[in-house]
């Protein structure tokens, strides 16, 4: 088959199989591309997509982008099963074997030693959330038998002293949110080997309920990631009005280091 070779990951060479029917891009099944003791998962891609060219044209297609990522994602996933791989960067394009070869000397010191801090790793996600809107956070909640809407302000008074409640309401659960995120990260970094701490996601973007007021990204032996998740699924009722969200296991994307190739 002709076309360009899309490259999903490098790793060592390993001895199990991937999934059976697993497709990559553009539907093509990865293949493993040996060279020396690296290995590079590749595929074809018609050169009509992944041009320098069309893949400008690409960036403006979200539809696009979604299934590429989504193709590209699932084999990474797939080696994650079997292997530690270090995942390149989406849409990483050569012309030939021959291109991708050359890619992998020419970085091959920098892969081993990324796949060597890597091995046996993966990575989990811990996000921490308010779960309430702060703009309608009301005040604590009451015993049941007094619980009742608040009234109506019937002056400006009323309504300025209803505010300030509120407000004095909404500043203690944001205070107790960092609070709590602050003491999770510092236990879950304890735990694992590495940490990283992301920029918070804005949610009209991640769709998420709640404002994100921790994103961290944990690298865990496998061996000990039983415990770690244990540890995260623990904390999950520690604070009304916070929510945790973990997710993983992952290939150890936030401990890749920049490991993208440039086509050729």
């Amino acid at each position: 088959m002709t076309g360009l070779r899309y490259v999903y990951a490098v790793c060592r060479p390993f001895g199990a199989a991937l999934q059976s029917q697993l497709a990559g891009v553009s539907g093509d099944p990865p293949r493993l591309l040996p060279h020396g003791d690296l290995i590079a998962v590749v595929s074809h891609v018609p050169e009509a997509d992944f041009s320098e060219e069309a893949l400008r044209a690409h960036l403006e297609d979200l539809d696009w982008l979604t299934a590429t990522a989504r193709a590209h994602q699932q084999v990474v996933d797939a080696l994650t099963a079997v292997t530690t791989p270090l995942p390149l960067r989406l849409a990483t394009v050569f012309r030939d074997d021959s291109g991708v070869r050359v890619m992998l000397e020419e970085r091959e010191a920098a892969f081993r030693r990324t796949l060597d801090r890597l091995d046996g790793r993966v990575e989990w996600g811990v996000k921490v959330y308010v779960e309430a809107d702060p703009a309608q956070q009301a005040e604590p909640e009451r015993p049941a038998a007094s619980a009742q809407a608040a009234p109506k302000p019937v002056s400006g008074r009323d309504y300025l002293r209803q505010r300030r409640r509120q407000t004095r309401a909404n500043e203690d659960l944001w205070s107790r949110a960092e609070e709590f995120a602050t003491g999770l990260h510092a236990r879950l970094s304890e735990r694992a080997d590495d940490a990283r701490l992301h920029a918070p996601q804005n949610p009209r973007l991640s769709g998420a309920a709640g404002r994100n007021v921790l994103n961290a990204a944990y690298l865990v032996a496998r061996d000990t990631s039983e415990e770690f998740v244990e540890m995260v699924d623990r904390t999950k009722d520690d604070a009304p009005g916070i929510r945790v969200e973990l997710t993983g296991p992952w290939a150890a994307y936030s401990f890749a280091g920049e490991a993208e190739g440039e086509g050729s």
